[in-house]
C-alpha cells in the first residue's frame, strides 16, 4: 500500500453513489487544489454522531438463512469499518453512502431503551430471543459514550427476557455484571466474530475492531463466567482467510467457545464496488484472484441473493470451505453444545404484578 491517499483506520476508501439519490457528490478539483496549496485537509476523516428517535426498534427477521427471528440495532452505521459488511447497504435508506458515510456518520438511537420497554410490555408480545446487532455492532466505539446497549440489557434482565448478542468488540466485558445475571437464568448467548488470526489481515479488513488477542480473551472471560459463546468465523473470504478455518476453530475452542458458525462472503449491492476498490488498493497482487474466487462461489457473480444459497455459496471453493468447517466441528467441538435460551421466565408486566403483593 504505497498510495498516499489511502485512508488509514477506515475500511471503505471512498463514498460511492447512493442509488436512491438523483444527485451525486463529487469533490471539486479547484477546491482540492486550494486545500493542497494551503496545507489544509479537504476531508478530516472524523466520525460524527447524529441522534435519531425511531418509533420501533425490534425488527422481525424474515430471512430463512439467519438464525434469528427478531433483532434490534441501537446504532445505524458502524465505525468498525469492516469493508465486507452487508449492513452498509442499509445506510442508503437514510440518505447516506454505503462507503465512508457508513463508518463516519453514525446514527444514534437515543430512545432505544424506551421503545424496547414498550415492546416488552406489549400485550401481544410473546417472548422470543431478540438479537442485539442483527445489522450493526451494538458494542461499536459509540457505545462507550452513549451506553444504549447497556440500558437495553438492563431491561432484558428486568423482564427476564432472552437476548442474543453479536459483536467483535471487547467492550462487551464492561457489562459482565449484567451478562452474568442473565446467564444464571439462561437468558443470554453471545456470538463473537473472529475473521482471522493475523493482525495484519484484521487491520485491513476490520480497521477499528478489537484485536484478535482481545477477542480471544473476551471469549475466555465470558466462558469462565458461565456465559455461552458461539464464535462466528465469518465471513470466509477465498484467498484471504479461507486457509485459516482450522486454526481459527482451534483457537476459539481453546478459549472456551461452545460452537462455531460461518458464512461465505457475498458482496451484495454497493459492497461489490466498495470491496473491489479496497482490494485493488490493499492487495493489488492478488486482487483479481480473490475477486474471481468469490465469483466462483456465487455462480459467476460477486453476490447471490437466493435464500438457502447466498450465505454458503456453491461450487468447488464453497464446498472446500464447508468441509473444513465440518472437520473443525468434529475435531474441536465434538463434546460441546451451545444451549437454547429460556423463554418461560419472561415477566410481561412486572410492575403491575408486583402491585398485587
Amino acid at each position: 500500500m504505497s498510495d498516499d491517499s489511502f485512508l488509514k483506520g477506515r475500511g471503505a476508501q471512498k463514498n460511492i453513489h447512493n442509488r436512491f439519490l438523483e444527485g451525486e457528490h463529487t469533490p471539486d478539483a479547484e477546491y482540492l487544489e486550494y486545500c493542497f496549496k494551503e496545507g489544509e485537509e479537504a476531508d478530516n476523516n472524523k466520525t460524527r454522531f447524529v441522534e435519531v428517535f425511531p418509533k420501533t426498534i425490534v425488527n422481525k427477521v424474515h430471512s430463512p438463512d439467519v438464525g434469528m427471528s427478531y433483532s434490534m440495532n441501537p446504532y445505524q452505521g458502524c465505525e468498525h469499518g469492516c469493508v465486507y459488511c452487508y449492513a452498509r447497504n442499509s445506510h442508503e435508506y437514510w440518505g447516506y453512502s454505503a462507503g465512508l458515510d457508513f463508518e463516519r456518520t453514525i446514527l444514534v438511537k437515543k430512545n432505544a431503551p424506551e421503545v424496547l420497554e414498550k415492546k416488552l410490555r406489549s400485550k401481544s408480545w410473546q417472548a422470543q430471543p431478540i438479537i442485539l446487532s442483527g445489522n450493526t455492532d451494538c458494542y461499536q466505539p459509540a457505545e462507550k459514550k452513549f451506553e444504549i446497549t447497556r440500558s437495553c440489557l438492563e431491561l432484558f434482565l428486568k423482564y427476564k427476557h432472552p437476548v442474543g448478542i453479536i459483536t467483535k468488540n471487547a467492550l462487551i466485558l464492561r457489562d459482565l455484571d449484567i451478562l452474568k445475571q442473565l446467564a444464571q437464568e439462561n437468558l443470554v448467548g453471545v456470538n463473537i466474530s473472529v475473521t482471522s488470526l493475523s493482525e495484519e489481515t484484521r487491520r485491513l479488513l476490520e480497521p477499528r475492531t478489537a484485536t484478535i488477542k482481545k477477542r480471544l480473551e473476551t471469549i475466555q472471560i465470558l466462558s469462565e463466567n458461565g456465559i455461552p459463546v458461539n464464535a462466528m468465523l465469518a465471513p470466509i473470504i477465498p484467498g484471504i482467510n479461507s486457509h485459516e478455518i482450522l486454526p481459527m476453530a482451534k483457537a476459539v475452542s481453546s478459549a472456551g467457545a461452545l460452537s462455531i458458525g460461518y458464512t461465505v462472503v457475498r458482496l451484495n449491492g454497493a459492497i461489490g464496488e466498495i470491496f473491489t476498490d479496497w482490494i485493488h488498493k490493499t492487495m493489488p497482487d492478488r486482487a483479481n484472484k480473490v475477486l474471481n474466487q468469490i465469483k466462483e462461489c456465487h455462480g459467476g457473480s460477486l453476490n447471490d441473493s437466493r435464500f438457502g444459497q447466498r450465505m454458503r455459496g456453491e461450487g468447488v471453493f464453497a464446498m472446500q470451505i464447508k468441509r473444513q468447517i465440518e472437520l473443525a466441528k468434529a475435531t474441536f467441538f465434538k463434546q460441546k453444545k451451545f444451549p437454547p435460551l429460556c423463554t418461560s421466565k419472561y415477566i410481561k408486566n412486572q410492575d403491575d404484578q408486583l402491585k398485587l403483593f
